[in-house]
């Protein structure tokens, strides 16, 4: 209560924000829920809902943000690099955007900011590109329209990892008052040459980038002028990049979802604007029954997550990929062409992360491709490309994560929709060119490896009482862990929390091999496993599931099964 009376009534606080907070003044709850805590600057940044308070996405939260951010580049030296900065679509991304650079200015650091919304790979190329100490992007992925975020990016282009990451947490907590936070105006500092804006130039490089990760010129040629394609933004950052990659490769025929081309910070045709959601594609399917598509792609608002649909020749419908399905499409493709091109080097890898499908390790035997995994975040794969130019270990081939995200090529260093958007149709016209729909290469890649399925289940616990409970079911499995869940047998527990890997037949305890994060994840019979984990951004706890069938329809049956056992472990 405090803290909301300062938030009232202190002069440092602007009246719109005044009068938000004192029209709750009779909401003990609501009070509670902004003011309970400071907005948690995690290891990946900032993500909450936009509003007045201390847990809340505001310009206050961002500026205090930015200000531990400045006091760590600071400290290192960083100043002169500068920072680069973009941002989405989102309500209030511009804003937070201008406030960052304002901070990070009146710091005496040099910014680069994007004039207008920008992806967030690009956000990742520029960082780069322009030798940058660390780059900003304002956005909340996936997340719902009352959503906000703040992701931070070091200088190798990859979000911030350990001890990075720790370091910038501790110098963001340390701003204890928002008054002392330093900010300028923007005059001043565009006349000090501090505040710079890009775009143009940065998008040019960006798809020149793009296009030299193009294997197949010759079926892009002859088969792009037929090859139908449905995609939509959802109202976010990939319209223009996407077409214009499209376009420059000679994919003509690209039909773009009219009610979600333009930006929507309310994302006002969709409940949830992620390509997660079927739901998501109601109005591209139905465009795609209209034109008679090939295929079906969406990217979420910052355009790192890709979804796909596949029409199935046979009986007309579109079938949806998962992430681990367009992930394992892509990977085969590249692979295949560049064995049969001679590219594949000895010391290829193929990164992914623990909760992703196990068919990547078959995929990776069969080329001669070593598998890296990584913990759940596309920021640790991002981060292997880094070790792999440092020590020269191995070769970086191409890097996926269930979530929908992927990137192919070194570029970027955080997955790449737009990428993953020009590797996909150039896919489908390579297969089209030889009689195959993208489904019918996805039947050929279950028959070569097996019919693996994996699943994601989530449970939404917002607020305090929320956090609480998802640290007590947590809790209740890491004390009591299951020697059984359903049909299977629990082999191997992974406790990545106490790094820790127990082998439950012959009790031999050993370290998981990854940094320590609050991760279970149970190893079973039948090539099949489960992991529970708290979402890094969302209130929620996620269960992730994969078994392998000898059929698509044994597949399904066996995950159907696993997925109930799993319910119980929280009843």
């Amino acid at each position: 209560m405090e803290r909301y009376e300062e938030w009232c009534t202190g002069a440092h606080y602007d009246e719109a924000t005044k009068q938000e907070l004192m029209s709750i003044r009779d909401d003990d709850s609501e009070i509670r829920d902004r003011f309970y805590k400071d907005l948690s600057f995690g290891t990946g940044g900032l993500r909450g809902v936009i509003g007045a308070g201390t847990n809340r996405m505001n310009i206050y939260t961002v500026a205090r943000a930015t200000q531990g951010l400045a006091n760590y580049i600071l400290k290192r030296g960083g100043e002169n690099k500068g920072v680069a900065i973009a941002f989405d679509s989102r309500h209030m991304s511009p804003e937070f955007a201008e406030v960052t650079a304002l901070c990070l200015n009146a710091n005496r650091i040099r910014t680069y900011r994007f004039e207008t919304l920008r992806p967030t790979p690009e956000l990742s190329f520029a960082v780069r590109e322009l030798g940058c100490v660390a780059g900003v992007v304002i956005t909340a992925s996936h997340n719902p329209a009352e959503y906000n975020g703040y992701k931070v990016y070091w200088e190798d282009g990859a979000q911030i990892t350990a001890p990075l990451d720790q370091e910038i947490i501790n110098e963001v907590n340390s701003v204890t008052d928002y008054a002392s936070i330093k900010t300028m105006d923007r005059d001043r500092a565009e006349a000090a040459g501090l505040f710079n804006v890009i775009g143009e130039k940065i998008d040019n490089r960006y798809m020149e980038e793009l296009e030299k990760l193009v294997l197949s010129p010759e079926s892009i040629r002859k088969i792009a002028p037929e090859l139908t394609i449905v995609y939509t933004p959802i109202h976010g950052t990939g319209n223009l990049p996407v077409r214009r990659i499209l376009n420059n490769l000679g994919f003509t025929r690209v039909h773009v979802v009219p009610e979600q081309e333009l930006p929507d910070g309310s994302f006002s045709t969709v409940t949830y604007p992620n390509p997660e959601d079927p739901k998501a594609f109601t109005l591209a399917l139905k465009l795609a029954q209209e034109v008679d598509a090939d295929i079906v792609l969406a990217t979420d608002p910052d355009a790192d997550r890709l979804g796909v649909y596949a029409k199935d020749t046979r009986n007309g419908e579109y079938v949806p990929f998962s992430g681990n399905m367009s992930g394992m499409l892509i990977a085969e493709y590249q692979f295949e062409v560049k064995r049969g091109k001679g590219l594949l080097p000895v010391n290829g890898a193929l990164v992914t992360t623990i909760v992703s499908s196990n068919m990547a390790k078959e995929v990776a035997k069969e080329y001669g491709v070593n598998i890296v995994e990584t913990l759940t975040g596309f920021k640790y794969i991002g981060e292997q490309i880094k070790f792999f130019e440092q020590d020269k270990s191995y070769e970086y081939l191409f890097g996926f994560e269930e979530s929908y995200g992927c990137l192919v090529g070194t570029h970027a260093r955080d997955k790449d929709a737009i990428a993953a958007v020009m590797a996909l149709c150039e896919a489908a016209a390579y297969y089209k060119e030889r009689g195959l729909t993208l489904w019918d290469q996805m039947l050929r890649i279950y028959e070569k490896y097996g019919y693996y399925n994996e699943d994601l289940k989530s449970i939404t616990l917002k607020g305090a009482d929320g956090a609480d409970k998802i640290k007590s079911i947590l809790a209740d499995i890491r004390k009591n862990p299951p020697r059984k869940i359903g049909e299977f047998n629990v082999l191997v527990i992974r406790d990545y929390k106490k790094n820790e890997t127990l082998e439950l037949v012959t009790g031999e305890k050993y370290p998981t091999g990854l940094p320590k994060s609050d991760v279970l994840y149970f190893d079973l019979d039948k090539d099949s496993w489960c992991c529970v984990r708290p979402s890094g951004t969302e209130p929620k706890i996620k269960f992730y599931l994969g078994v392998k069938g000898e059929s698509l329809e044994a597949s399904r049956s066996s995950l159907k099964g696993l997925s109930e056992a799993l319910s119980g472990l929280v009843n």
